[in-house]
């Protein structure tokens, strides 16, 4: 590679935008100097905001006017399910997609054996009718007691790609991975661009969406919707959205909890607490999507608990037909948290209220039954939502209510996900050009903020209280009750540090080096030795633990290192063979959140990097020479 390719590479406007300063490649090295290194830095940073269409222009000096509510000249349908009002509702009419019956000789794998007992009576169960349209995937066939099989889902999405073109849609079927027992993690890309590949949609000015469903494998609604979605993108009422945006459908990110019916994975991991970490197969196979297709856009699917120890300790039905949020963590970029609240939710509720379906905020409660506090989801930098939104993302969580309740009103459930998901894509077709302008801000701001001011190591929740609606378990009536509330809308910082340059790791760190890659950060490696301005960290207290969510214990756990340190700083000997993470690059918040060992997310805690000895924060700009690694 030449130095001018380099440079180009380095200065790249999209989510690789500011590229560290120094690298060299093979056998060719050079030394980055401080002065060349502020230069670069300088290049990528301190790009104006972009105006924000609630802000009035008043309020800024020279402001360039407003950008419109939506871009102008685009035609999008309404968000699935809204098509007709009055009259009720009916199938869409179109040429059906029908999955193919499965061979004799393949299993059948019932999730569910037999109808359940109802957790609640009649009057709780007349609060949530069908919808007024019928959706059709194999699991949703009448008399069914079994979801849509792994093997069932993968006739489906071939289907939709063996199908004849019709016009200019592409589809291409996405072999993602394999889950631990060996079965298939299957996508679907739909695009209108010349090609499939991530060039081609890069190229085609398009941002990407990238649709999740089913981490948890007893949240089965998202994955029956995920089906219904990729069938209209492919040929049917939202095909028309492909003029401005592409979409990859992951319907079922873990086949085996699927198939069990269980949440977790088959090594008792909640693969949606592991997406830091990357300990499982199956959220490395997300994490690579991401980091192939570079979404503007994340759905994750999910859906809740109704009654369990909501009925224990209020003694009340969940109410909702839908909870959402967005990504609430620290050093998520402010102007996407503008953009999920404006542009993405606040749509999102119109629309399934016009659909006659409720909704709220995201929130849980612990396993702790003495425990009566309500959370919403939670803060730490481990979840799909957060650590994909920490990936400079708009990153928004759907969940509905499912969970503890078996096939009871699935109907119903899967309107709702394919009402609020259909918006969430409408949205991003209507905002292209302005969410393409937030992100290109967004990399280089948080690029230029490297070796400046403070950082957020350690967020959470404000508490609070509020007046929640659940349902009367016997009469069905609202229930208003007061409760302590955690707000996640508004975070605390627990603990903040001044922000490094970057981070150094030991030449032994690999199993991090290799994870850090995984979520897309750059990390170089020293070629030959030199020395840096650091601050190492100096363990003052230690104990044994585990991860901990609002919930209670992280499932699949193996116990963490929980240490408070002090900071000394010094120079700092970089042998050639260690590493070099730097924070002049757009997902630089993913480093802080792994690297700084004092939270229990990170790969100290977690026994990813073994001793306080192997990294160090590196406080200016090292004079190293680096080689090429990728």
């Amino acid at each position: 590679m030449t130095m001018h390719s380099f440079l180009r590479r380095a200065t790249r406007a999209d989510s690789d935008t500011a590229r560290p300063a120094a690298a060299s490649l093979g056998a060719m090295h050079w030394t980055a100097s401080a002065t060349l290194a502020a230069l670069l830095l300088t290049a990528c940073g301190s790009t104006p905001l972009p105006p924000w269409p609630s802000t009035p222009a008043a309020q800024r000096a020279n402001a360039p006017a407003p950008l419109p509510r939506a871009q102008q000249g685009t035609v999008v349908p309404a968000p699935l399910g809204q098509q007709h009002q009055q009259p009720p509702l009916q199938p869409p009419q179109r040429a059906a997609v029908v999955s193919t019956p499965l061979p004799p000789t393949a299993p059948l794998v019932v999730q569910n054996e037999g109808p359940m007992a109802p957790p609640y009576g009649a009057a709780v169960a007349a609060r949530f009718p069908n919808p007024p349209i019928s959706y059709n995937t194999p699991g949703l066939a009448q008399d069914r007691r079994a979801f849509t099989t792994n093997a069932e889902l993968g006739q489906w999405l071939r289907s939709l790609t063996d199908a004849v073109p019709r016009g200019t849609t592409r589809t291409k079927l996405l072999n993602l991975g394999t889950s631990q027992r060996g079965e298939p993690i299957q996508g679907l890309l739909l695009t209108r661009a010349a090609g499939t590949d991530p060039a081609s949609l890069d190229t085609s000015g398009r941002p990407t969406v990238v649709l999740i469903g089913q981490q948890h494998g007893d949240e089965p609604a998202g994955s029956e919707a995920l089906l219904v979605i990729s069938s209209e993108l492919a040929q049917g009422l939202l095909e028309p959205l492909l003029d401005r945006i592409n979409v990859v459908v992951v319907p079922r990110a873990n086949p085996d909890g699927a198939e069990v019916g269980t949440r977790v994975t088959a090594n008792g991991v909640d693969m949606n607490r592991d997406h830091l970490l990357l300990n499982t197969p199956e959220a490395r196979a997300l994490a690579q999507v991401i980091n192939d297709y570079r979404p503007i856009l994340v759905v994750d699917a999910h859906e809740y608990t109704v009654v369990g120890r909501y009925l224990q300790k209020f003694n009340a039905v969940q109410r909702y037909d839908a909870l959402l949020q967005y990504a609430t963590t620290a050093n998520y970029p402010e102007f996407l948290t503008k953009a999920s609240q404006e542009w993405y939710h606040q749509p999102m509720v119109t629309a399934l209220k016009a659909q006659g379906i409720t909704s709220d905020w995201y929130y849980t409660t612990s396993t702790n039954l003495q425990d009566k506090r309500i959370s919403m989801g939670g803060t730490q930098p481990d979840t799909g939502r957060n650590v994909n939104g920490l990936k400079n993302t708009v990153s928004l969580l759907i969940e509905t209510r499912g969970v503890g309740i078996g096939r009871m009103h699935i109907q119903r459930r899967v309107h709702s996900q394919v009402t609020a998901i259909s918006s969430a894509l409408r949205t991003t077709a209507e905002r292209a050009a302005n969410l393409e302008q937030v992100r290109s801000f967004v990399a280089r701001d948080v690029s230029a903020q490297a070796c400046r001011d403070q950082v957020v190591i350690e967020a959470a929740a404000t508490p609070t209280q509020r007046d929640l609606d659940f349902l009367d378990p016997e009469t069905g009536a609202d229930r208003s009750i007061r409760v302590d509330w955690n707000s996640s809308l508004t975070l605390r910082a627990i603990k903040s540090r001044a922000r490094p340059c970057g981070y150094w790791l030991a030449a032994g760190s690999t199993a991090a080096v290799e994870r850090l890659r995984l979520l897309g950060l750059q990390v170089m490696r020293v070629a030959e030795p030199g020395a840096m301005l650091a601050e190492t960290y100096r363990e003052t207290a230690r104990e044994a633990g585990d991860r901990q969510d609002v919930i209670g214990t992280i499932a699949g756990g193996a116990g963490i290192v929980r240490v408070e340190v002090s900071t000394v700083r010094s120079a700092v000997d970089a042998p050639a063979g260690s590493f070099y993470v730097p924070l002049n690059q757009p997902r630089a918040n993913l480093a802080v959140a792994a690297l700084e060992p004092d939270t229990q997310n990170s790969y100290f805690a977690n026994r990813l990097i073994d001793d306080l000895g192997q990294m160090a924060r590196v406080m200016a700009t090292p004079a190293l020479v680096f080689e090429e690694t990728d």
